[in-house]
């Protein structure tokens, strides 16, 4: 059962003097893996290749149909299997071929590369409502709370998006709010010493506490960003979900805007299944944001068509960033326009 909440006025001093624990020398154990050294920051162009080289299994299915054949029923049928087999779902699929019909027969199109275009431009438009930028700067410090399940690139996410945040010139503070386990919060620590970042952090003890410390040690060092991590679970754990609420609550006692941002990180591979992820923990903390990872060379894509349709009740929540990969600049911010080009292998 969770703990009982502190309160701005009730919190025991062991929690507030000093930071619990710092940056991550002296802890006694080897450091957790994290990802390569930083690299220097790709050009454009090396980064789109990657996103198609990172959704080519879709690129290949879906735009192999558009190679020498006419524009007829059986283009569109073929068109709808492989949308569901990309995981765009029902509902997406047959937003997407209803509006490529109409405009086909509008423009009477007759050429299979024009269609292709055409869906593409669908495409794009149906994913737009996801594309949002990242309000840094909006709140000082801006507080971000991350959750997600175990194994979805969560920690490692952290870490990237502090080296993208310090690159803009924001301050940055983490918080290692998984204190159960040890890996999660040397791994968090190894990130802090790379880009040279504080990290909150406290061996075993509430998540919530770490949480309301960070808020506080972010206000009075004056940093840009706060970034709490938080224990992977899964939204079946009913008992975990209870605790990232009140983490949530507790962040919002330390500080009554915050959580200014409410993200959750989905592995790109998990499909059908990151629908139920997004509508779980939305259910719980109110997401504003995704960050979706993995999407290098297994992942299907369509994903995001279903989450932008709407499907099985989940709301449309923003996509912050895409990653494609294991370098420290593989996480980019999400583009509909590139992301629908990728998914068709354009």
């Amino acid at each position: 059962m969770p703990h009982d909440e502190p309160s701005a006025t009730d919190v025991p001093q062991a929690w507030l003097e000093p930071p619990v624990q710092e940056r991550a020398e002296g802890l006694g154990a080897e450091p957790a893996s994290v990802d390569p050294e930083p690299t220097a920051a790709p050009e454009k162009g090396s980064w789109l290749v990657r996103l198609k080289k990172g959704l080519s299994r879709t690129g290949q299915s879906i735009g192999g149909l558009f190679v020498g054949v006419k524009v007829d029923e059986a283009l569109f049928e073929e068109l709808e299997t492989a949308l569901i087999m990309a995981d765009a779902g029902m509902e997406a699929t047959q937003k997407l071929l209803t509006a490529l019909r109409a405009h086909v027969r509008k423009e009477r199109l007759d050429d299979a590369a024009q269609v292709k275009a055409a869906l593409c431009d669908i495409l794009t438009d149906h994913l737009a409502p996801l594309e949002k930028k990242f309000p840094l700067g909006q709140a000082q410090p801006l507080i971000v709370m991350i959750a997600g399940v175990n194994g979805a690139g969560k920690t490692t996410s952290i870490g990237k998006l502090a080296n993208h945040f310090q690159a803009q010139g924001a301050k940055v503070l983490l918080a290692a709010g998984d204190t159960f386990r040890a890996a999660a919060r040397e791994q968090l620590m190894e990130w802090g010493a790379r880009n040279n970042v504080t990290v909150i952090a406290q061996e075993g003890g509430d998540p919530a506490a770490v949480a309301f410390d960070a808020v506080n040690a972010g206000r009075a060092r004056e940093a840009g960003v706060v970034m709490v991590d938080t224990a992977g679970r899964l939204p079946t754990q009913l008992h975990l979900m209870e605790e990232l609420k009140k983490i949530k609550r507790v962040i919002g006692k330390a500080d009554g805007a915050a959580p200014h941002e409410v993200l959750l990180v989905i592995d790109g591979n998990t499909g059908q299944n990151a629908i139920a992820q997004i509508r779980a923990f939305d259910a719980a903390i109110n997401l504003t944001g995704l960050v979706v990872t993995k999407l290098d060379g297994t992942a299907k894509g369509g994903t995001l068509a279903a989450v932008a349709a709407g499907s099985q009740g989940v709301r449309p929540v923003p996509v912050y960033w895409i990653g494609v990969g294991e370098g420290l600049n593989d996480l980019q911010p999400f583009v509909a326009r590139e992301f629908a080009a990728a998914l068709l292998g354009d």
